[in-house]
């Protein structure tokens, strides 16, 4: 027995709890951006997604396992693409496009709604204090920069990433169709973008300058505090 509490003792948690403070946002993330994806396509006359049950908030239906490292690693990432037939649209390349759109502007007001939590819920738990003060803290404040580092990751306009399908649906029917054949091939240049830190420094950049940006919404919700 003593043995054992030396090891339990002996365990770093501080590197557990940051651990979870990553991969929790990741999973909140990468799910709802997917989600959005199938909703909005089923809402527009594609039920691909519902039949292939990803309209669901389980997010081990979603989850690419590279695209999850590459999340929880370097804070950009993706998950699994939800199926989508865009014959089933009315109007095919522009169904396509708002579909792509759902993803990033889900994930831009997640970020916003998290920085309001974290305004709201800041003083009471900084009072209390204690680690699960603090790991709640990290989780909420994560998930937001998370969420919005997602949506700017996604919306640049390389295949497949959706600002691909949004530029493309401005081309004629012909190069569209022909672009969106070779878009499966955009995956590798993005993870040798990613690994060698080509994109992540822009990224990151452009990331943060949002970011401080959106922070006034938790300093809103902060200042609505302080009056009770």
């Amino acid at each position: 027995m003593s043995e054992a509490a030396e090891i339990w003792n002996g365990l770093n948690w501080n590197f557990l709890y940051e651990l979870l403070a990553a991969i929790i946002p990741s999973l909140l993330c990468l799910t709802l951006h997917e989600l959005a994806h199938g909703y909005v396509a089923y809402r527009l006359g594609d039920d691909t997604a519902k039949n292939f049950g990803r309209l669901t908030f389980n997010p081990i239906k979603h989850i690419d396992p590279m695209g999850m490292v590459m999340m929880v690693a370097l804070r950009f990432g993706w998950a699994k693409p939800v199926p989508v037939n865009m014959r089933n649209f009315k109007n095919p390349k522009r169904g396509m496009a708002v579909t792509a759109l759902a993803g990033p502007m889900c994930n831009l007001l997640l970020s916003c709604v998290l920085l309001f939590v974290y305004g709201l819920i800041f003083l009471p738990l900084s009072r209390s204090g204690g680690t699960f003060a603090e790991l709640v803290l990290g989780t909420v404040s994560t998930a937001s920069y998370l969420s919005l580092a997602l949506a700017v990751f996604n919306i640049l306009p390389i295949p497949p990433l959706d600002g691909s399908k949004v530029v493309f649906s401005l081309l004629s029917e012909e190069k569209y169709f022909k672009l969106m054949r070779y878009e499966r091939y955009g995956m590798y240049l993005l993870v040798l973008l990613m690994v060698t830190g080509v994109l992540r420094m822009p990224l990151s950049v452009v990331t943060e300058f949002l970011y401080k940006k959106l922070f006034g919404i938790a300093e809103l919700a902060f200042s609505l505090t302080q009056h009770f």
